[in-house]
């Protein structure tokens, strides 16, 4: 952050001095600080520094003038400044050609300027354009602060970018999707909606931004080709999460001021701001919708209160609806739901698994012409889906097949047990139409393990279990017969009734039998052994076998209804 020569040149104390060289560069040639430098150069010269010297060192040798003036263009200064009138007289044409052609500034300084008052002018000069670079920055933060706090468009952001540094400026989100523009063809917008471009070399890419790698937006500045153009877009990111861009370009031959990236820092800020606020109104939706969908499962509600209530949210809750609850695991593990979730997907505020299953339940519905409420409660995923009187089954069905068909794709190692519920007539019965799902899912995974599909119309045999188990003789009975086999199993670590239920299974048939468990025939006899004595039941009996397989039948009947 310095000053042009052209501002400088215009001060007071330079209206004796005079160009000799490099006029065209005035305006290019930027000052950021000035110094005193006799023979040699050597290292002592930096970029963009206002040299002055009175060429005593020369001792009136044109070639040991010419190099020293040779090796200050090479350090990279900005401008040389050569007293005359006392060890040089006047500067040789022959080293005002050489600097000519190389668009180095010299300026010819009166032996009666002295080089003090020239020191204190240029740090003047520097620090009031620093100063007043604050003010504008200044104002520039205030102002984005402003548009995001009174409830600005984020189209505000690019317009004002370009009122103060005069650059063609778009936002995207992360994926491409462009959310505001200013200044920018519609070709450079589809093709950065369609990722369209490409990264340039290294090199280029250094060139192109110049040497402000010591500012702290320079890490997140990435160089682009778009459409024969070379953009430069900043990440924007919100409490480490990847939210968009900040897209600019630069005009031809045109480099990066510190100004420039000041407001560009701010800019990035305020969409920063901005993606934060859209975030935290998009999961105060979510959690209100979240909390409707739950009080509908959980909960009994009045018919009017439910559509008040939704009809707030958006949703109609005339159509009829069907419950399908999902219960979410990893293959192979015991691992349940919040246990894995990821952080990764890049443009939602939802960024884990739920995002994935949300997204494809969307999907499959808005497929199937069909509206959705769909919710989650630990590993569970709760659905309300519209459906037909009289094809509900064909319904839940086709749709399940296009949800389960894209979530095997892209979560691999995700398993999801679905029970869906029966048509109901009446049309606000949300809640005995999730108990009906939940007793469908805990009857099918009982049954047949993870990843299938139960129909509460399906479970007739179950239900049916289940009215019996609630008289109190029959449930002592259970509970006399059951009750060791499974405090054997507590504090053996086996599985007695499953072993039993296999070989009831099988007809009594060892063979068969432990092929399914996988148990040598001799651990087996020894298991059915132990069954017997904890029973004291016959194996052999058909009405113990009747008795036995009906206690268990119940008792595991009884542990689903405690979950649930």
């Amino acid at each position: 952050m310095g000053v042009y020569a052209s501002q400088l040149v215009q001060a007071p104390l330079f209206a004796s001095a005079r160009v000799r060289a490099g006029q065209s560069s005035l305006e290019k040639k930027e000052i950021e600080w000035v110094s005193v430098m006799e023979l040699p150069v050597e290292n002592f010269v930096r970029e963009k520094e206002f040299v002055l010297t009175t060429g005593i060192g020369t001792g009136g040798d044109v070639d040991l003038l010419e190099q020293f003036v040779r090796d200050v263009i090479d350090s990279g200064a900005a401008m040389l400044g050569i007293a005359t009138g006392r060890h040089i007289f006047d500067i040789p044409d022959r080293i005002l050609m050489l600097a000519e052609e190389r668009g180095f500034i010299i300026l010819d300084l009166p032996w009666d300027i002295r080089f003090g008052d020239v020191i204190s002018t240029v740090l003047e000069e520097i620090n009031r354009e620093k100063q007043d670079e604050r003010l504008m920055t200044e104002e520039v933060r205030q102002e984005f602060i402003n548009h995001v706090l009174q409830e600005g468009d984020i189209e505000e952001i690019p317009e004002a970018v370009h009122r103060y540094i005069s650059l063609p400026v778009m936002v995207t989100e992360y994926d491409g999707a462009v959310r505001a523009s200013y200044n920018v063809s519609d070709a450079v917008l589809q093709a950065v909606e369609n990722n369209e471009w490409i990264r340039p070399h290294r090199l280029e890419i250094d060139q192109h931004l110049g040497e402000f790698s010591d500012h702290r937006l320079y890490p997140f500045i990435y160089v682009i080709d778009v459409e024969n153009e070379r953009w430069c877009r900043i990440l924007v990111n919100t409490n480490h999460r990847k939210q968009g861009y900040l897209w600019f370009r630069l005009g031809r031959n045109q480099t990066l001021t510190w100004l420039m990236m000041n407001v560009l820092e701010h800019a990035v800020t305020a969409c920063a701001l901005y993606f934060v606020k859209e975030n935290a109104i998009e999961m105060t939706e979510i959690r209100l919708k979240d909390n409707f969908i739950l009080q509908l499962a959980k909960q009994r509600e009045e018919r009017q209160l439910l559509r008040q209530k939704g009809e707030l949210l958006g949703y109609d809750m005339d159509l009829p609806y069907l419950c399908i609850v999902g219960s979410i695991k990893l293959y192979g593990e015991d691992r349940e739901f919040p246990s894995f979730q990821s952080d990764n997907p890049p443009t939602s505020s939802l960024q884990n698994i739920n995002y994935y299953i949300q997204k494809e339940i969307t999907n499959a519905a808005r497929f199937l012409g069909k509206k959705a409420m769909t919710t989650f409660d630990e590993d569970e995923v709760i659905i309300y889906l519209e459906t037909d009187h009289h094809l509900y089954t064909e319904t839940a069905g086709q749709f399940l097949d296009t949800v389960d068909r894209r979530l095997h794709e892209m979560l691999t190692e995700v398993d999801i047990s679905w029970g869906i519920a029966s048509k109901r007539e009446e049309p606000n019965g949300f809640f005995d139409s999730y108990r009906e799902a939940k007793t469908a899912l805990d009857i099918g995974v009982r049954q047949h393990g993870s990843g299938g599909r139960t129909f509460y119309k399906d479970t007739r045999i179950n239900r049916v279990l289940l009215a019996v188990s609630e008289d109190e003789d029959i449930e002592k009975i259970v509970r006399d017969t059951v009750e060791p086999l499974a405090a054997y199993d507590r504090k053996r670590q086996t599985d007695l009734m499953e072993t039993f239920m296999t070989y009831n299974k099988y007809n009594g048939n060892v063979s068969q039998t432990a092929r399914a468990l996988h148990l040598h025939r001799q651990s087996l006899l020894y298991r059915l052994r132990n069954i017997e004595s904890l029973t004291k039941l016959s194996l052999v009996d058909a009405d113990d076998v009747f008795l036995l397989e009906l206690s268990i039948r119940l008792w595991q009947l009884r542990d689903m209804r405690e979950r649930s």
